[in-house]
C-alpha cells in the first residue's frame, strides 16, 4: 500500500515521496519497498545504513532518520507496528493457489490434509491428522507422524523425522503494549525453515519468525516438549533435551548441548560446543567455545559441583 495510507492507518506524521510499501522488515534487512521502524534505542545506529524506503520513528529519533529515507513519526512505534502487521499478514489458506504436489513414492494417509500451494517430496509418509500449510514444502524421504502441524510457508528438509503432534511455524509470542497496559498482536510474518536431517521430538513448539526465518540446521535433534521462540537460530547438530527452551531471537552456535530444563534468554549469542546441565540459566551471551556450565547464575560446571559439595557439607 501507499505510505500514505500506512501514515493514515498508524495516525503518523509523514513527509516525503508516497511510495509503494510491499511489506515490513528490520532496519538490516528491509528492502527498497519495505518499511521498517525503530523501537528501541540500540538499533538506533543501524538507521544510517538500512534500505528502507520508510522509517517508523518516535519524536526523538526523527533527526536520524538520513535523506531519501521517509520518516513516519508515531508517539509508540511499537505499537504502530503491531497494527500495521495485520495488514502485510498473508492469508492463512488460499483458494487460489495451485493444488498441493506430491512426490513420487510417497505415502499420504486420506486424514491428512494437504493445503493448496504446499508441495511433499518424494518418498515422504505423512500420517493421520497431518495439516501441512499454504506453500509449505516437505523435502524427500521425511516421516510427519500423527497430528504434526507444519504452518504456512515453512520449509522441512530432506531425511527429516517430526514426531506426534509437534507444531512447525505457529505465531511467536510477540505484542506490543501501550501506556493502558493494553496488548497488540504482532502479526509473525516470517516461518520456519528446518535443514536435512533434523529430528523433531513429539509436543514440540518452534515458532515462526516476525521476519525472516527461525532456523534449524542440519542434523539437530530436539527432543520432547521443547520450545523455540521467534527468529532463533540452531546450529549445525545441536541437542536440545526435553523441557527445554529458547527465547526469541537466541543463536545456538554447531553442537551446542542444552540439558533438560536448560533455558536461554532472548537475543543472545551461544558460542560451538557449548554444553548447559539440567536447569541451566543462560541470561547473557557465551563467548568462549567448547565449555560446560551448570546452575542459576550460570557458572562453570566444576565451580558449581564445589558448590554443591559445600552447601551439602552446610547441612550436615
Amino acid at each position: 500500500m501507499k505510505l500514505s495510507k500506512i501514515a493514515s492507518i498508524i495516525d503518523a506524521d509523514f513527509q516525503g515521496e508516497d511510495v509503494e510499501i510491499i511489506g515490513i522488515n528490520t532496519l538490516k534487512d528491509a528492502k527498497e519497498n519495505e518499511i521498517s521502524f525503530v523501537s528501541n534505542a540500540k538499533y538506533i545506529k543501524e538507521i544510517k545504513d538500512t534500505n528502507a524506503a520508510a522509517v517508523i520513528v518516535s519524536q526523538n529519533d526523527v533527526d536520524e532518520v538520513p535523506s531519501g529515507c521517509s520518516a513516519l513519526v508515531c508517539e509508540n512505534p511499537y505499537w504502530s507496528v503491531a497494527i500495521l502487521s495485520k495488514y502485510f499478514a498473508p492469508a492463512i489458506e488460499d483458494d487460489t493457489l495451485p493444488s498441493p504436489k506430491i512426490g513420487t513414492n510417497s505415502k499420504v494417509s486420506p486424514k491428512a490434509e494437504i493445503a493448496n500451494g504446499a508441495v511433499v517430496g518424494a518418498n515422504c509418509t505423512v500420517l493421520a491428522h497431518v495439516y501441512v500449510g499454504a506453500n509449505a514444502v516437505i523435502g524427500d524421504n521425511t516421516v510427519l507422524y500423527p497430528s504434526v502441524t507444519v504452518y504456512r510457508d515453512c520449509r522441512v528438509g530432506n531425511d527429516c523425522i517430526i514426531h506426534a503432534n509437534s507444531v512447525i511455524g505457529s505465531d511467536g509470542f510477540g505484542f506490543a503494549t501501550n501506556n493502558l497496559g493494553e496488548h497488540k498482536k504482532i502479526y509473525q510474518n516470517g516461518n520456519v525453515v528446518l535443514e536435512n536431517d533434523v529430528e523433531i521430538g513429539s509436543n514440540v513448539s518452534i515458532d515462526r519468525a516476525v521476519f525472516g526465518s527461525t532456523i534449524l540446521k542440519k542434523g539437530v535433534r530436539i527432543d520432547n516438549l521443547v520450545q523455540i521462540g521467534h527468529n532463533c537460530e540452531v546450529g549445525e547438530y545441536s541437542v536440545m533435551v526435553s523441557q527445554s527452551g529458547l527465547a526469541g531471537s537466541t543463536t545456538l552456535g554447531r553442537n551446542v548441548v542444552m540439558g533438560g530444563q536448560a533455558a536461554a534468554a532472548g537475543h543472545l549469542k551461544i558460542a560451538a560446543f557449548s554444553t548447559f546441565a539440567a536447569r541451566s540459566g543462560i541470561t547473557s551471551s557465551i563467548k568462549e567455545p567448547g565449555k560446560t556450565y551448570a546452575g542459576f547464575p550460570l557458572m562453570d560446571h566444576r565451580q558449581w559441583l564445589k558448590l554443591q559439595a559445600k552447601l551439602a557439607r552446610l547441612l550436615k
